[in-house]
């Protein structure tokens, strides 16, 4: 039911007991972390596929991307608390980040640019211009309104009203965690559509249009709250205070290094010529804290790759989940699912059952256990990597070629390589895999059949991968000569399709709505892409005859030869032939890292957010707030050192680097905490507040009077 409260003289519109305007808080919130996590889950993909970046330099990116939306929290909370307040914060940055998000669904449109044969834009300038000037304009805003939007929902409650404040910001957390899982299932699925007015593509302007939309949304229903807003108005920004307070410290420490000056107990003791002892008692607490921090980037180094490197990983996975198929970006959604299912489950019965064992799990215990596992969760994808690898083709380097010989004839054919003189046996209807040679000992291939001959020159400059069709027809022996110019798996988990005409006529053919045009006889298509996991109508038309087969259900990442064999009346005989075989480890397999990872994080970040308030001073909490959202910043930072210093081929190296890494700084952190000793900040401000009334009264005796005669009179 809603009712009404007063509040310094106006109505306060109520619901339930809550201030009304608190949900139209919590829906701005979940449609900005949508608008946040759905743009986000998309963006290495979009930086590989789109933008043509290799895995290192769109990690890069990445990562320099999010580190700024951590960087930039400091500027809000600065604009907020000093100049503009909350709600006109919220409101400015909230139209800069609308903006931003809209600039990188128009950065995304290819349609309307010159394109190149690979379908790529030529003028690819303008879209990097125009997606980085989109990513500036989100990581200004959504960092901005960070430390000010939960704390904005906090000042609609009453003194009175704590229990409910307190509920608020478990439904807060609860609309974050939605946002980000449902947008991180939905967006994957909007780039995974092919779109375009001239060309298929992925569908980027939906991925990031739809974020962009959503952001929108939030705007508007953040303003339509105006009118029930409490909005108390800037009174200074504490961070500002503490690091003059700092500074001033310093400054007059060096300028009185003489011996005439007596030693302090405290090097923060040399601002007390000019700042309180209260702010200074205040500032060592925090700093205290800040200490203990140095380690804790080193975490959010490795949890934050979740969006990138192990994005990446996915890709090269087997995504088919039966009724589902999964996208490479979608397996991002694991980590909020865990995280909704195991935060109570950690509080309910976890640390209960720790307890009932008699086991001290202090807080910085906690977090030291959540970065143990956080390494551990990494030497688990390394290990996932090396039998990924395993799977994976080898691929001619630089000086070498690949050739693949399909007998299509009814007898063996005999083939020899010249100028290198090897000889294979190729049985009928069979094809070899693809041969390794040196470019310099692949010049051309001698083709026998009995005791007809056939010569095919290789052009191992223009192309290093090549298939060669051979046929023992009536009129003697037909070949065909195909480049291939692999030089990776097929990206995106998609797969490659191309059919070789074994009839001995031509034959028109479409597979889904892809048309492969028309074939002569032993003639090879060229490749093109189909999503994996998933079957496709065929249809082949030779002379007046119509197939219309179905596919087999194809795999990911592979790439196909489909050879035409038969094709008359409802008889059709198509032959598959693995140029590359598909994806064979499962995506599954990533829920083991996911789910240790997820482990860390619930001990590690919940329990750090629980210190960092407990050991905060009542008017400092912003400040160790924005300093552990700075712990995040530095640590895509270090991916950024790590990942680029180490040079290392092989990704499971890399993965093992980290851990080592991290399990490095955890011995470090776990030495911090042993010699950190615990304090109440509410008993040390207590303390001198009792000191600073001591003082008065001792300054002015009457005080001590006035104040007994105003507590009798109560």
């Amino acid at each position: 039911m809603a009712a009404k409260s007063k509040s310094k003289g106006r109505s306060v519109p109520n619901c339930f007991g809550y201030p009304l305007s608190i949900f139209f808080i919590v829906i701005n919130e979940f449609c900005e972390r949508f608008s946040y996590y759905g743009m986000r889950a998309v963006l290495v993909l979009y930086f590989k596929y789109f933008l043509r970046w290799d895995d290192n330099f769109s990690t890069a990116i990445y990562h320099t991307f999010v580190a700024l939306c951590y960087l930039t929290p400091i500027l809000g909370a600065l604009i907020a608390d000093s100049w503009l307040g909350k709600f006109k914060t919220i409101v400015s940055l909230s139209i800069v980040y609308t903006i931003g998000q809209a600039v990188m669904a128009v950065s995304s449109i290819n349609d309307m640019t010159d394109q190149n044969r690979d379908g790529n834009p030529d003028n690819i300038a303008v879209h990097i211009a125009l997606s980085m000037t989109g990513l500036i304009l989100i990581a200004l805003g959504t960092g901005g309104i960070k430390p000010c939007v939960s704390a904005f929902g906090g000042d609609q409650f009453e003194e009175h009203q704590e229990k409910q404040r307190s509920r608020f910001f478990s439904i807060f957390y609860l609309s974050i965690n939605a946002g980000s899982l449902i947008s991180t299932i939905i967006t994957p699925i909007l780039r995974a559509q092919e779109c375009g007015i001239h060309s298929r593509q992925q569908c980027y302007p939906l991925a990031f249009g739809v974020p962009a939309a959503l952001m929108a949304v939030s705007l508007v229903v953040f303003i339509a709250g105006s009118g029930m807003y409490k909005k108390v108005q800037p009174q200074g920004n504490i961070m500002v205070r503490v690091c003059k307070c700092i500074g001033f410290a310093i400054k007059n420490r060096f300028r009185h290094r003489s011996k005439e000056y007596p030693k302090r107990e405290h090097w923060l003791d040399w601002a007390s010529e000019k700042y309180d002892k209260r702010l200074i008692a205040q500032t060592k607490m925090v700093l205290k804290v800040l200490f203990l921090y140095i380690p804790l980037p080193m975490f959010w180094a490795l949890f934050d790759q979740q969006g990138s490197r192990w994005t990446l990983q996915a890709t090269t996975m087997d995504g088919d989940f039966g009724a589902m198929q999964i996208q490479p970006d979608q397996m991002q959604t694991v980590n909020p699912i865990l995280i909704i299912i195991m935060v109570p489950v950690v509080d309910a019965v976890i640390y209960p059952l720790i307890q009932k064992c008699k086991i001290n799990f202090t807080p910085l215990r906690r977090i030291t256990v959540g970065m143990f596992l956080a390494g551990l969760a990494f030497v688990a994808a390394a290990l996932l990597q090396v039998q990924i690898d395993k799977t994976l083709p080898v691929f001619p380097a630089a000086g070498q070629a690949q050739i693949k010989i399909i007998n299509l004839g009814d007898s063996n054919a005999n083939v020899t390589f010249l100028p290198n003189l090897q000889n294979v046996t190729v049985l009928p209807m069979e094809s070899t895999g693809y041969r390794m040679f040196e470019s310099s000992q692949l010049k051309s291939v001698m083709v026998n059949f009995g005791s007809e001959s056939r010569s095919e020159n290789i052009d191992s400059i223009s192309s290093n991968t090549h298939t060669v069709t051979i046929k023992n027809a009536a009129a003697g022996i037909v070949s065909s000569l195909r480049s291939d110019n692999f030089t990776s798996k097929p990206e995106e988990g998609k797969n490659l399709v191309r059919f070789v005409n074994n009839l001995p006529q031509t034959v028109n053919i479409t597979m889904g709505d892809t048309t492969f045009g028309i074939l002569e006889e032993t003639s090879i298509s060229n490749y093109s892409p189909f999503s994996g996991g998933r079957t496709y109508d065929i249809v082949i038309t030779a002379g007046s005859t119509n197939c219309k087969p179905t596919s087999e259900k194809l795999g990911y990442g592979g790439a196909y030869t489909i050879v035409i064999n038969e094709c008359s009346g409802d008889v059709t005989q198509l032959r598959y032939i693995e140029d590359i075989q598909p994806n064979t480890v499962h995506m599954a397999w990533q829920i083991p890292q996911y789910f240790i990872l997820t482990c860390g994080e619930v001990v590690f970040s919940v329990t750090g957010l629980e210190f960092s308030y407990s050991q905060a001073p009542s008017n400092m909490k912003s400040v160790l707030q924005a300093g552990w959202l700075l712990t995040v910043a530095v640590g895509n930072i270090i991916v950024l050192i790590v990942a680029g210093a180490s040079k290392l081929s092989e990704q499971w190296a890399e993965y093992v680097l980290f851990a080592a890494l991290l399990f490095a700084v955890c011995i470090i952190f776990a030495v911090m905490a042993y010699f950190y000793t615990y304090t109440d900040p509410n008993e040390v401000e207590a303390q001198l507040d009792e000191e600073e009334k001591k003082k008065q009264i001792k300054q002015d005796p009457d005080l001590h009077g006035k104040e007994s005669e105003a507590v009798s009179q109560m």
